[in-house]
């Protein structure tokens, strides 16, 4: 039986790298941390945060999810990105997100993962 630990927080530290920034300003612009990068980070940090809690056979998948990016994030900067578990209901896992450069808040929101049955998700998707 799944153990959550409401309340349960997971940082990940991730360095802002050439792959994690935009690229359409132009040669010379700003390089910043995308926010899709960012949202990703924070999707990984709430999934690796949950995914011990969980039994056997079971993972999480991305549902939703609702965040600010408030503030840019430089080449070389370090960006912790946070997840906290705040509830579970039913087959949705829920999660404060943030994302912070030092006391600077990069971006912040909350996060939903639908938990499922690795097996039976696969069974059930559609054919191409």
């Amino acid at each position: 039986m799944a153990a959550y630990q409401i309340g349960a927080v997971l940082a990940q530290e991730v360095t802002v790298e050439s792959e994690y920034a935009i690229t359409f300003l132009g040669p010379g612009a700003a390089r910043v941390l995308s926010t899709p990068r960012m949202i990703g980070f924070m999707e990984r940090a709430s999934r690796d945060l949950v995914f011990p809690m969980l039994d056997p056979g079971h993972d999480t998948v991305g549902t939703h999810v609702n965040v600010y990016h408030r503030k840019a994030a430089p080449m070389g900067a370090k960006v912790v990105f946070h997840a906290e578990l705040t509830a579970v209901t039913g087959r949705r896992a829920h999660f404060k997100v943030r994302a912070l450069m030092g006391e600077v808040v990069v971006g912040e929101g909350t996060h939903e993962r639908g938990i499922i049955d690795v097996a039976k998700f696969g069974e059930r998707l559609p054919p191409v």
